[in-house]
């Protein structure tokens, strides 16, 4: 009996394992192409912000987004993210704040200040989204993201280009190792755990 358990264990770790590396092989596909056309709204996912201002990878998250809604792919942009522990900031508001400074209309950004997780701001991203009549977005964040958000917001009924940020280190184990982490953290969504 002990062995049968021990082989279906294994077993299902094996497979388990194995679905893993199957989802960061198509992560690491999807981290380089750029999807980006006429959406009704390009999303910007938040990422860290210091006292105000946006992190180096917020900046070219928010840099890329402004020069998709240059190109009028959009005629508005989210931007995302939550307080993460700042008792001043957001990411979404130190995102919208970043855009006016850069000669967006107040009026063509909205904001979406409340997500704590990736999980969370995409399922406020598709409520306001639901709310507003926009099904089609091209979502920016970092190319080893862009394939869960994809995924997510697709489960939601939106049609969903990725347009991952330039400039992205590329390659090696660092890179790798995210891609996994993505491909983890999608496998546990798919089970219903968000995170």
């Amino acid at each position: 009996m002990r062995r049968i358990v021990w082989r279906t264990l294994v077993a299902a770790s094996v497979g388990v394992a194995a679905y893993v590396v199957f989802i960061a092989f198509r992560i690491e596909q999807q981290s380089a192409i750029d999807e980006s056309r006429l959406a009704d709204v390009i999303v910007v996912l938040g990422a860290a912000e210091y006292n105000g201002r946006p992190s180096p990878v917020y900046r070219a998250r928010l840099n890329h987004g402004l020069d998709l809604y240059r190109r009028k792919l959009a005629p508005r942009i989210l931007t995302t993210g939550g307080a993460g522990g700042d008792p001043l900031f957001t990411e979404g508001e130190v995102g919208r704040a970043y855009l006016v400074n850069h000669n967006v209309p107040s009026e063509a950004i909205i904001v979406e200040p409340v997500g704590e997780s990736t999980a969370y701001s995409l399922a406020a991203v598709a409520e306001i989204m639901r709310r507003m009549d926009m099904t089609s977005c091209i979502v920016v964040s970092d190319g080893y993201h862009i394939y869960r958000v994809k995924k997510m917001l697709e489960f939601r009924g939106l049609t969903v280009y990725g347009s991952p940020r330039p400039g992205e280190p590329g390659g090696g184990l660092r890179q790798w190792m995210l891609y996994l982490r993505q491909a983890g953290a999608y496998a546990l969504w798919r089970v219903g755990i968000n995170i």
